[in-house]
């Protein structure tokens, strides 16, 4: 009963948006990470199966501490509905990390973020949430930001083998991440941050374990770098990354933390600057600071 009671209280108005900041921060490693492990022979449902599967493990401790009873306590419906978000999960890191195959990281991360433009058409027509004027002024910014960063780099030769199967698959990984946001944020008002997150990423994982033994993905037999930038993808981008998320959801609404993701592209494309010395397009840096003005006006709207 304390531990509900704790996370009934209200955090600072302020703590959410830095917290979401830093899982940002986080998430924006991904697709570096996946495109390293993917340089050392790891198949793309691997990496999603060890990325989910590791993180499960790692926070199954805190999990059964914490939150034992609740599990416990489970019903059936919130069992279902979990396994519905895992569901959701498993098949959006399925298809975004297979898309980094195919085409370019700016292009996959700019059209995977666009979950937004889905949340808030599912929010308004399922649960009738209105977004203020100046949030959907950000979201379309946002999205414009979003559209000429995938255009400048359909100009570019280095797109990637199939760029057309790699943006369908990165979009497709869009509607699934926005179907667990919004399932996610249901579940949240019930169920403490350890529960939730222990059943979601554990579901997902056991999902993507049964893909890879339909395909015949390997889990074994790689070296040991590839392993490690697996458990870096766990503990970085999933646990400290999402699972930042899946606490704001409690306290913020699921467009806005929508509208944050698309602050992954300019992360990850700084990232790629940085590791990889990939060289920013000037049109690139145009959408860049739209979609960063964007995240702005909508943290503003959020806040009103």
């Amino acid at each position: 009963m304390e531990e509900r009671g704790q996370e009934s209280e209200a955090p600072p108005r302020w703590l959410p948006f830095v917290v979401l900041g830093i899982g940002l921060l986080a998430i924006s490693f991904g697709a570096i990470l996946a495109r390293l492990a993917q340089g050392y022979g790891l198949p793309s449902l691997t990496i999603a199966t060890l990325r989910l599967g590791l993180a499960a493990l790692i926070i199954t401790p805190i999990a059964l501490w914490q939150s034992g009873h609740v599990l416990r306590a489970l019903s059936r419906r919130q069992g279902l509905l979990t396994c519905g978000a895992g569901f959701f999960l498993a098949l959006h890191f399925a298809t975004w990390i297979t898309s980094l195959e195919y085409t370019s990281v700016a292009s996959s991360t700019a059209l995977v973020t666009t979950n937004l433009l889905w949340v808030g058409i599912a929010s308004f027509l399922l649960f009738g949430e209105k977004p203020s004027a100046v949030m959907v002024l950000g979201i379309v910014i946002s999205l414009s930001g979003s559209l000429l960063i995938f255009w400048s780099d359909s100009q570019s030769s280095v797109a990637g083998s199939d760029p057309l199967l790699g943006n369908f698959l990165a979009i497709v990984g869009s509607w699934c991440f926005s179907a667990y946001l919004l399932i996610g944020r249901r579940l949240r008002a019930n169920l403490p941050l350890p529960a939730y997150v222990w059943l979601a990423y554990g579901s997902a994982s056991l999902f993507l374990l049964v893909a890879c033994q339909l395909s015949g993905s390997p889990l074994g037999g790689h070296a040991g770098a590839a392993y490690l930038i697996a458990l870096g993808m766990a503990l970085g981008p999933q646990l400290l990354g999402h699972t930042a998320y899946n606490w704001s959801l409690k306290h913020v609404s699921a467009t806005f933390i929508a509208v944050v993701t698309l602050g992954e592209p300019v992360g990850s494309a700084a990232l790629a600057w940085i590791f990889f010395a990939e060289a920013f397009a000037l049109v690139q840096g145009i959408g860049f600071v739209l979609l960063l003005f964007g995240i702005y006006l909508a943290a503003r709207g959020e806040g009103r």
